[in-house]
């Protein structure tokens, strides 16, 4: 995940702009001053890709006799502006430790710090449904933003939807209303980029673009989502039991895994139907759900989706067709026939009409998503 294999997949992913991720490492840091020059405002490029300077922060703190921890993404205006709000968050918590430091304050405490440094930054609370470390999630004790950030709330003009949840699940709640619902890679590693994504129509490629169309719906033309049932925190479970329970199923469980008695871990449709205040369907901005390239050529060919048969069949389709998200979500299936695979013009198909078979994911168990062809 070094800036070269960065700057490599995101180009074969078809992305436009990406985050450095880690801003408020030192050590990271000094590579992506090394290695990226400025290309806008704000903007940095390397051998063709563009990056914002981004990264993210977990907060751990005890509010009202309870310990609450959220995570937060970062978007910094330049490389200085990051160097000034890591020298504010480095008198909150030791950075050198993680990519994702952990702050020992609160959700106030931290904006403060960040907005201190850099008033023009962008705070985004991340995954904002998982039952760990998220801003609405069952264990948070949050039931909307304001609680969480007190008058910083209004400052926050997006949100992240995470892999367990899409635009759908979150308009079902009014704590969401009038803020951006944005979707990122949570990359691991480089074929994990562009797993979900964000589509905005910018004016210019630069840091304040990026930021007005955060605040401008118009601007805002969609994203990229997980099938909300593979991520790891969909339905409630008990990883350690292998029970997994829907809404209904863990209710009439009394919210107890079965088999050792423990609390079940809440998922988040569980957690979203808690707070909703409509029905599904409703006011939902455009998303497109989908699989990578490397997911749905496993699936023909029956491997792993790390198999060295997969990973050169994905290659090959690039190189023929253009990048994968093109491939995913607007290439005609018609052209995705030469070269390629027997069934996988279908298998996009299926994936682009939600024709899917899926089994949940549970605390913390991807769950499985198939086409159905």
């Amino acid at each position: 995940m070094e800036l070269p294999e960065i700057v490599r997949a995101a180009e074969k992913k078809g992305l436009g702009l990406v985050g450095t991720g880690d801003l408020t490492h030192r050590g990271w840091m000094a590579h992506a001053r090394h290695l990226l020059r400025p290309c806008g405002d704000g903007v940095y490029g390397l051998a063709g890709a563009r990056f914002l300077v981004t990264g993210e922060v977990s907060v751990v703190w005890r509010e009202e006799g309870r310990g609450r921890r959220v995570h937060f993404l970062l978007v910094a205006p330049s490389l200085a502006a990051a160097a000034r709000i890591g020298r504010a968050l480095g008198r909150l918590g030791k950075l050198e430790s993680d990519g994702r430091p952990t702050l020992a304050c609160s959700a106030r405490a931290m904006a403060d710090a960040v907005w201190g440094a850099a008033r023009d930054a962008v705070i985004i609370p991340a995954h904002i449904w998982t039952p760990w470390y998220s801003i609405l999630g069952a264990r948070s004790g949050f039931d909307s933003l304001g609680e969480c950030l007190g008058s910083y709330a209004e400052r926050i003009v997006a949100v992240e939807t995470g892999l367990s949840s899409d635009p759908g699940m979150c308009r079902r709640t009014r704590a969401l209303d009038g803020l951006a619902l944005v979707s990122f890679s949570d990359a691991h590693a480089p074929d994990r980029l562009g797993r979900e994504a964000t589509i905005l129509d910018l004016e210019e490629v630069s840091y304040p673009a990026f930021a007005a169309a955060l605040a401008d719906p118009a601007r805002q033309l969609g994203t990229v989502e997980f099938f909300p049932e593979g991520g790891k925190y969909f339905h409630d479970g008990h990883r350690a039991c292998g029970v997994a329970a829907s809404p209904a199923e863990a209710r009439a469980l009394g919210g107890r895994c079965p088999a050792c008695g423990r609390v079940l871990t809440r998922g988040v449709l569980g957690r979203v139907e808690e707070l909703a205040a409509r029905e599904v369907g409703e006011r939902v901005p455009p998303f497109y759900p989908t699989l990578t390239l490397a997911e749905i050529v496993a699936f023909i060919l029956r491997k792993r989706p790390t198999s060295k048969a997969v990973v050169q069949t994905v290659d090959a389709l690039v190189e023929r067709y253009g990048p994968e998200l093109e491939i995913l979500l607007s290439r005609p299936t018609g052209d995705l026939v030469d070269g390629a695979p027997e069934g996988f013009a279908e298998a996009i198909a299926a994936v682009r009409a939600g024709r899917v078979e899926a089994q949940p994911g549970y605390d913390g168990v991807y769950g499985t998503v198939r086409p159905l062809v």
